[in-house]
């Protein structure tokens, strides 16, 4: 017998998407995800699409500071799963990480 939560085969894919990078047209290339969201199904049994997600494409378009327009996607009182393709730069080169967040709710805020 099987014990905790599934992962839907959606994400999975777009997980295998985003960390294998094919030879791509520029065209193919705006479409790749940049950061993606998941959440827990209503049944709380299986890890789903969220469906908020940054392309490749946008950043630069209509979003100029793409980890400052994730961190904005995720709600302040539930928790989520993403996956973030984060580029910056050493002194030796230019990396690429695909970094998996989870993100618990947020604490120390007051409210009145």
């Amino acid at each position: 017998m099987a014990s905790g939560v599934q992962v839907a085969d959606e994400v999975c894919r777009i997980f295998y998407d985003m960390k294998v990078r094919k030879c791509s047209t520029p065209e193919e290339i705006k479409k790749r995800k940049k950061a993606v969201i998941f959440c827990l199904s209503a049944d709380k049994n299986c890890i789903i699409v969220e469906g908020k997600e940054i392309l490749v494409g946008d950043v630069g378009v209509t979003i100029t500071d793409p980890f400052k327009h994730f961190v904005g996607m995720l709600p302040e009182k539930d928790c989520r799963y993403a996956l973030y393709d984060a580029s910056f730069e050493t002194k030796e080169s230019r990396k690429e990480e695909l970094i998996f967040f989870f993100v618990g709710t947020r604490t120390g805020t007051s409210e009145k």
